[in-house]
């Protein structure tokens, strides 16, 4: 009971993210105080823990439904903290630094839960679990990222066909334009491939098709209800989770290439062609996201069961100060450069 409880602590930002709405001054920042100050504050003084579970805990720990009871409550609260943010944005009393800050934090929300849980329930492969990965994905119009994360990113990681992995020397600034571009298409070309199949564009085959519908339908609900301000200010938010997301891929994959065997092929995806991070700060807030050597390498294993693995590329810190790093190129390029000639050493 007690190891399914330490993944409520991501609660935690859902809690900062009501202050922010019903608050004003200082508070309404604490959400990105908190992501971004003292997470990574915090684990430059915490080793990380790559202990893994034994086969019977990790037996336990796959088919214990409280994991995934806590999944669904991130559904329930990220909708209750979306409307909280469009019915309070608008308040008369708001500053302009009160109303950046609301939406910062609902950007925060999006991301870590609109955008990161989805990608954990978009692995399963029950339609109750698929349909909540997409309602979360729909709370950022980022519900391209079911299709090409699954059927495309997990195919061409760490090639140069992945528009989701950074190559060697790319700086973040270069790689955001590169992959939200690339991955909407990547979804666009999947579908339709998918569609033609059935030999029918419009049809429930191509799902960008109705993707598109739905979010539109839910901007449109969002400008009836509260306005051209409030949608407006919701769009900022979606894209700043979609930018949070965004930088996630670029540090889980920077540098790290797989071997070419054929024209079209490469080596199956292993633990070292993704970074991991055993930072337990980090890896508690985005239920385990930063152990993604093990993702990769088996998309089927759920969240709690995730391993570290010694031969893999390890992050000097967790993902919310690596995000940090990764916005001073000069700076991230010294410290990963150095980590992949000590990787690449090893592996020789």
């Amino acid at each position: 009971m007690t190891r399914s409880l330490k993944y409520l602590t991501p609660f935690i930002l859902f809690f900062l993210g009501y202050l922010s709405f019903t608050k004003t001054g200082l508070i309404v920042w604490l959400p990105l105080f908190y992501s971004f100050g003292l997470i990574p504050f915090i684990e430059l003084f915490i080793l990380p823990d790559a202990k893994n579970l034994e086969k019977a805990e990790e037996d336990m720990a796959k088919n214990d439904i409280k994991y995934d009871l806590i999944l669904y409550l991130v559904v329930i609260f990220q909708y209750v903290l979306l409307w909280l943010f469009l019915s309070r944005i608008s308040q008369s009393n708001l500053s302009s630094l009160d109303i950046i800050g609301r939406t910062i934090s609902m950007g925060l929300l999006c991301g870590i839960f609109g955008i990161n849980v989805a990608h954990e329930l978009g692995h399963r492969v029950n339609g109750f679990e698929q349909f909540l990965a997409k309602s979360l994905l729909l709370t950022s119009l980022y519900m391209h990222f079911f299709i090409e994360h699954n059927k495309g990113h997990h195919k061409n990681v760490s090639t140069p066909v992945d528009p989701s992995s950074a190559k060697l020397n790319e700086s973040l600034y270069a790689f955001l334009p590169q992959t939200l571009i690339g991955t909407y298409l990547g979804a666009w070309k999947i579908s339709i491939s998918e569609a033609k199949k059935k030999k029918r564009f419009f049809n429930i085959n191509n799902e960008m098709f109705y993707f598109q519908i739905i979010q539109c339908g839910f901007l449109l609900l969002i400008y009836l209800a509260f306005g051209l301000k409030v949608m407006t200010l919701f769009l900022f938010s979606a894209f700043i989770g979609a930018l949070l997301l965004e930088s996630v891929n670029y540090i889980e994959h920077y540098g790290l290439k797989r071997i070419k065997t054929g024209e079209n092929n490469y080596e199956r995806v292993l633990p070292i062609h993704s970074w991991n991070s055993d930072h337990i700060m980090g890896r508690l807030l985005l239920f385990e996201l930063s152990r993604h050597s093990d993702h990769h390498y088996m998309a089927s294993r759920k969240y709690q069961i995730l391993r570290n693995f010694e031969h893999s590329p390890q992050m000097p810190t967790g993902y919310p100060g690596m995000i940090l790093l990764s916005l001073i190129p000069p700076l991230w390029f010294r410290v990963m450069h150095k980590r992949l000639q000590e990787f690449n050493s090893k592996a020789e």
